[in-house]
């Protein structure tokens, strides 16, 4: 089988059973969360602390869209992997990030490049602390962010329980409308540009969040909010019951939706917006609210999920962005 032929999550199963501590004669007493479990591994350093990890690689062929410049390609890069420290509700403390580089490639492109890691670092609390560069056909980003929990506020994919509320924070649908236009050559609205050039890691919220002690699970929305709500019912062993009227979309993205039809397509099966989707126990939210803006769009159920569009409900199909298989 080659990997052409299979699915993105399929790949990633393959790969990780093969670094399970389990099956290495190496004793890993200090490992809580391995790799493929989770958005980040985890490793407990002892004292009711947490450390997370997560690495994220962007190539320019496949990851940086059409129109995006140096600085925003620098701020895209450590904003993904921020976004995966966020869906833990950990704090990050510093990013490391390997660049491959063409040799024809302008000393000032890199320098812009590198203000955008910069900005995005220091606008959500931690810097670059290392990395690397290499010579590479074509431009390649990989980040490596760290980030710390307490004991307690951990969040994982694991733990949704029935009857909890499933929530997201932000608006969803706006990357999917943008590299709609980017495709078919429409009208760029700046606002759904600038979240596809430049996405928001919800570092505040997911801490916040994760610190009221009310949630059961978080993720973050990299590849759409379908395959994230099939990723965490796998972990958690549950299903979801989805309201497609409550799901937060902005209202530009609605004005440039030319059918119901587009809209849930962009808003539940595209990728990119780096949302955090959570659940949370019904009798919370209200205490939840008053720290972090985020929408109730569903429940968990026993199994099965589920999307109820005017008035009917339809199987929600685990599809989304994936590098391998079937794209959005």
């Amino acid at each position: 089988m080659k990997l052409k032929d299979m699915n993105e999550r399929d790949i990633i199963s393959t790969i990780t059973r093969i670094f399970r501590p389990e099956t290495i004669d190496i004793v890993l007493p200090c490992a809580v969360v391995g790799p493929g479990e989770d958005d980040c591994s985890v490793i407990e350093l002892g004292e009711g602390r947490y450390l997370v990890s997560s690495t994220d690689m962007l190539h320019e062929k496949t990851d940086f869209p059409k129109g995006i410049t140096p600085w925003q390609v620098g701020w895209m890069s450590v904003a993904v992997n921020l976004s995966d420290i966020a869906a833990m509700g950990a704090k990050p403390i510093g990013i490391m990030m390997a660049m491959g580089l063409p040799p024809n490639t302008e000393l000032d492109f890199i320098k812009e490049l590198s203000e955008g890691m910069d900005a995005c670092a220091r606008q959500h609390g931690t810097c670059i602390i290392g990395g690397d560069v290499d010579r590479h056909d074509e431009l390649t980003i990989v980040g490596s962010a760290l980030g710390l929990a307490d004991d307690g506020y951990l969040v994982r994919r694991k733990g949704a329980q029935v009857g909890d509320l499933v929530c997201v924070t932000g608006e969803l649908g706006a990357v999917g409308a943008a590299m709609d236009s980017l495709r078919n050559n429409l009208e760029a609205y700046p606002y759904v540009m600038k979240k596809l050039y430049m996405p928001v890691p919800r570092i505040r919220e997911g801490m916040a969040l994760a610190q009221t002690g009310c949630l059961t699970s978080m993720m973050d929305i990299s590849d759409g909010l379908a395959l994230s709500l099939h990723d965490i019912g796998v972990a958690s062993g549950v299903g979801f019951c989805i309201n497609a009227a409550s799901i937060p979309v902005h209202r530009t993205v609605r004005e440039m939706a030319d059918s119901e039809s587009r809209l849930v397509e962009w808003s539940v099966y595209s990728g990119g917006d780096f949302e955090l989707l959570f659940t949370i126990r019904a009798g919370c939210v209200e205490r939840a609210r008053k720290i972090a803006d985020f929408t109730v769009i569903g429940e968990v159920t026993v199994d099965g999920i589920f999307l109820v569009q005017n008035g009917r409900t339809a199987v929600l199909e685990a599809r989304g962005y994936l590098q391998f298989g079937d794209k959005v």
